[in-house]
């Protein structure tokens, strides 16, 4: 097995099982991504407020981006510590989240609303198209996607790297249409990452992994739907720029 999403890899499940104990269920894991999503919606409710009320967030979306960053690598490899780390991730991203939709909105009126219900609908839309079978995860599937992936992680790296020297990679903030064109396909190759961590999580409830796992496998999923989001808020203020 094998996912583009680092915190639901290869070898996510390798080696877990409950042995006797409770183990981790699909029901037990939506509920877990249920309280993370609530737990991240009240953190970006206060940043997005704070923005408006005309106070700076700035010092909120370092922690946020920060704090989320540091926490996500303790989690990925300190698995038994998702029930205690996930949540803390999801509240830290809600921060980032509040402040950075907050800031767009302020240029584009309602573009969070669309950004939020594309993202949804997409979520829901590929679980309904993944449960009935209308998409099958295969071998290539699995390959295709995490090829994509990965080299959107190294463009996005360079382009960090390479504002330090005030260059950037072309294209990919521009508004025009090859900057769309390449916004629609990164947000394509981040919704099919939601297949795979699906996948992963069905395989991971076979394979009776411990309980923490719904945690673990909850957070996973959280992480991808944090990129899907911002990806389509960024397609989404290009489309608006381009009008």
């Amino acid at each position: 097995m094998r996912s583009a999403n680092p915190s639901l890899g290869e070898d996510t499940f390798k080696g877990l099982r409950a042995d006797g104990g409770i183990s981790m269920t699909i029901q037990g894991t939506v509920n877990k991504t249920f309280i993370l999503f609530l737990l991240l919606c009240v953190t970006a409710v206060f940043t997005w407020h704070q923005y408006f009320a005309g106070n700076d967030i700035q010092a909120l979306l370092w922690i946020g981006l920060g704090g989320g960053f540091v926490v996500a690598l303790i989690t990925i490899f300190v698995k038994k510590a998702a029930p205690y780390t996930a949540p803390l991730y999801a509240l830290l991203e809600g921060l980032a989240i509040g402040g950075i939709s907050a800031m767009f909105e302020s240029q584009f009126e309602g573009i969070t609303t669309q950004a939020i219900l594309l993202t949804l609908g997409t979520l829901f839309s590929l679980l309904l198209a993944y449960k009935s079978g209308f998409i099958k995860v295969t071998e290539n599937f699995r390959l295709g996607v995490f090829a994509a992936t990965g080299a959107i992680f190294f463009v996005y790296l360079a382009d960090f790297v390479l504002r330090f020297f005030g260059m950037e990679v072309p294209f990919i903030h521009e508004t025009g249409l090859v900057g769309i064109l390449i916004s629609v396909g990164i947000v394509v190759v981040a919704a099919l990452n939601l297949v795979l961590d699906f996948d992963f999580i069905e395989k991971g409830a076979e394979q009776q992994a411990p309980k923490y796992m719904e945690w673990y496998s909850a957070f996973g999923l959280m992480v991808t739907l944090v990129w899907l989001y911002f990806e389509i808020l960024r397609l989404l203020s290009k489309l608006r720029s381009n009008k």
